[in-house]
């Protein structure tokens, strides 16, 4: 009896062991969904069933994941027809930021129609990417003006928002910035922000904005072309980031870097090795960290193991995805929105 009890234990623990294992993605299968002449760097989830957008030529709009259906339209204020690399939502509204000055930031209007929330004129004034904590908060951040980084925070939910003073910021780099090219220089886990830069630095906040220190990675910023383009955290210690130089997109040096610890340390992986330069990356939900999705105009690159490897999915060019579950991803581009299935 006792060998049957000991048996059916062993049986147990490795079929709840094999359940839980992550299975990696073998192939990826594209369906374009919306085409049109617009570049799309900024896209979002407003609900399970909702996916936003916003891109050059003032156009923006919603995809619906079950029917595919898509809404646009197009964002104009007085004669300037701004270009949008950035958005964010919280429960009830949608987001989205223009780049150059003036930098536009629109939030949905009790009306029906996008309202303006906050303005930015200036020498210098981009804005790269957008992100919420919660309902409440949220932070979008910019390249460096007179001597800090631009990071503007909201506090109530998008209604107002502040530019954090210099004496509130370390100091920066001049000419230091965020590369606007998919929305994702920016992460955020509970309280934490990390922001990546063009100098290859990690901006960290644990406290929703309040205080912040810096993290030079290791990563390829010698030129301004180089830096940390994208990053992401699975959870509020384990973190990824790639970048290179979008002029040299088959070099593979010092492009990809991950932390353990919350971006206190961050240490070169897979370097010398594919991929090249990547303007996005996402971890896999539900894939214990193990499961990462790199994205650029070259194509599409999959790892299972944490970044150590990796291998090209597709050669289909696309600037930025987020992930709807654990095997669907909405991924945009230059003229166009496409549905990834990926098959294990």
């Amino acid at each position: 009896m006792r060998y049957i009890l000991t048996l059916l234990v062993v049986i147990l623990f490795f079929s709840c062991s094999s359940e839980k294992q992550y299975q990696p993605f073998q192939s990826v299968t594209i369906t374009p969904v919306f085409e049109d002449s617009v570049s799309i760097r900024a896209i979002t989830y407003l609900d399970a069933n909702t996916l936003a957008f916003a891109g050059s030529s003032g156009v923006y709009g919603t995809v619906d994941v079950n029917s595919q259906q898509v809404r646009s339209s197009i964002q104009t204020l007085d004669s300037i027809t701004p270009s949008f690399r950035a958005v964010g939502k919280t429960t009830n509204d949608f987001f989205m930021l223009s780049v150059e000055s003036p930098a536009l930031l629109f939030k949905t209007g009790s009306q029906g129609k996008m309202e303006l929330v906050y303005k930015e004129e200036g020498e210098g004034v981009f804005y790269d990417s957008l992100i919420f904590w919660d309902d409440r908060n949220g932070i979008a951040v910019g390249d460096t003006v007179d001597g800090c980084l631009s990071i503007i925070i909201t506090r109530d939910g998008g209604n107002s928002w502040t530019k954090l003073p210099c004496d509130r910021l370390p100091e920066g780099i001049a000419g230091e910035g965020a590369f606007a090219a998919s929305n994702s220089n920016i992460a955020v886990q509970g309280k934490q922000v990390w922001i990546g830069t063009t100098e290859g630095r990690v901006y960290h906040s644990a406290d929703l904005g309040a205080t912040w220190i810096i993290q030079q990675t290791p990563i390829i910023h010698e030129a301004p072309t180089q830096g940390i383009y994208s990053m992401d955290f699975y959870d509020e210690n384990l973190g990824f980031a790639i970048g290179g130089d979008y002029t040299s997109p088959e070099s593979s040096e010092k492009n990809k870097i991950i932390t353990h610890d919350g971006g206190k340390t961050w240490q070169l992986i897979a370097d010398g090795m594919v991929p090249g330069y990547k303007s996005c990356v996402q971890f896999v939900p539900n894939s214990q960290g193990k499961g990462l999705v790199a994205i650029g105009f070259a194509g599409i690159s999959y790892s299972a193991d944490g970044g150590e490897n990796w291998k090209d999915l597709s050669g289909e060019s696309f600037f930025t995805l987020r992930f709807l579950n654990d095997s669907i991803a909405y991924a945009a581009g230059r003229n166009r929105i496409a549905r990834l299935v990926f098959q294990k």
